[in-house]
């Protein structure tokens, strides 16, 4: 059974990721620079210049937190609801937010596959409320 707090779990989720991905793109500018000689100095030298870059830092505490969120609505949600719906409106939020931050958009391909995926989301969504309706109508019927 979907309630309004699982849906509105699941869009948070999607917030928060979505939203947050351009910004991690836009933090990472600039590790291209950092070189170092081997590969445990490289590795220290980007994790240091990404942790210490609140661009990056700060967006990425927030999509975490997304994901923590996410994790504790699987426990309640069906699997078959909660990861499309996530994962297709992260995709969204995502390319909204890019567009206001100035990126290229994609188009009229990206507008109609936005539209899919809002027509994707919503079958699910109305998919699992009519079998929520369905177990009820049972539920009610059964002979005692």
């Amino acid at each position: 059974m979907v309630t309004l707090v699982e849906l509105l779990s699941l869009l948070l989720v999607s917030l928060l990721w979505g939203c947050t991905n351009p910004f991690l793109k836009r933090g990472t500018e600039g590790i291209e620079h950092v070189r170092h000689d081997n590969r445990l100095s490289q590795l220290l030298a980007e994790g240091k210049f990404l942790f210490l870059n609140l661009k990056y830092l700060i967006p990425f505490v927030l999509n975490q937190s997304g994901s923590l969120v996410y994790y504790y609505t699987l426990s309640t949600t069906e699997l078959s609801l909660a990861v499309p719906v996530a994962n297709s409106l992260t995709f969204l939020c995502t390319l909204f937010t890019g567009k206001l931050l100035g990126e290229k958009f994609g188009g009229k391909q990206a507008v109609a596959g936005m539209f899919l995926t809002m027509a994707g989301i919503s079958l699910c969504v109305l998919s699992s409320l009519d079998d929520t309706h369905t177990e009820m109508q049972n539920i009610t019927q059964a002979p005692l």
